[in-house]
């Protein structure tokens, strides 16, 4: 059996890390962030809705994909719900 060479064991580990960084299910799949979802609701507005698929799949994946999609706010649905009467 042959043995693996450094240089090529550093590039694997290296595409492995960078692949395993840019997972973040919502940030690669849920289109476009508004301002709606990037800015933090001020004292008294209704908290922002988190896209529970995103989060049970950054879960499931990979855990710090969690840091980018809130860090982005690409974990959050882009528009309130209206309730109508």
């Amino acid at each position: 059996m042959k043995t693996l060479k450094p240089t090529l064991v550093l590039l694997l580990v290296l595409l492995l890390t960078v692949s395993m960084l840019s997972t973040s299910c919502a940030t690669v799949f849920g289109g476009r962030v508004n301002s709606y979802q990037r800015t933090k609701p001020k004292d008294g507005e209704p908290q922002r809705r988190v896209r529970v698929g995103a989060l049970i799949a950054d879960i499931v994946l990979f855990v710090p994909g969690l840091i980018v999609d809130f860090a982005t706010g690409a974990i959050y649905k882009p528009t309130p719900e209206v309730k109508s009467k």
